[in-house]
């Protein structure tokens, strides 16, 4: 299930009930899954030997992008018996992947603000979105 809310602050939150965005580290990157799919162009992909595959968008662009254009950009995954969050301003994150309480739940809540410095308006039409979304789950 997806879930997606237009905020009264002009942020838009989408929440997942998935098994969440991995939080391990990537070798290669020496950073926590998250932070790289959120960071990292193209980085939609196969993390260790798992198999779990992380949609990236378009082109496995899409998360990144949304965070690089975005004023600010906060993250709760529930995964591997936590919840985690990050936040990101401007697309770098602000702190480091923390910890929080044990939980059974899964899924992935991302929220963001998009900057109006790169968008002519940051006001949302729920009509359009709706449509939009709709059309894209077929």
């Amino acid at each position: 299930t997806i879930e997606i809310t237009i905020l009264p602050d002009g942020g838009v939150r989408v929440v997942d009930n998935g098994r969440g965005i991995p939080v391990g580290i990537v070798p290669s990157e020496n950073k926590p899954a998250l932070e790289v799919v959120l960071t990292v162009l193209h980085a939609g992909g196969k993390f260790g030997g798992g198999g779990y595959a992380v949609s990236g968008g378009l082109h496995g662009v899409g998360v990144s992008v949304v965070n690089a254009l975005s004023s600010k950009v906060a993250v709760e995954v529930k995964t591997d018996g936590h919840r985690w969050t990050q936040d990101y301003k401007m697309g770098v994150p602000t702190a480091p992947l923390a910890q929080h309480e044990a939980t059974e739940e899964t899924g992935t809540s991302v929220t963001f603000w998009a900057d109006a410095d790169f968008f002519e308006t940051t006001d949302y039409s729920f009509e359009t979105l709706s449509r939009r979304f709709q059309e894209m789950a077929f």
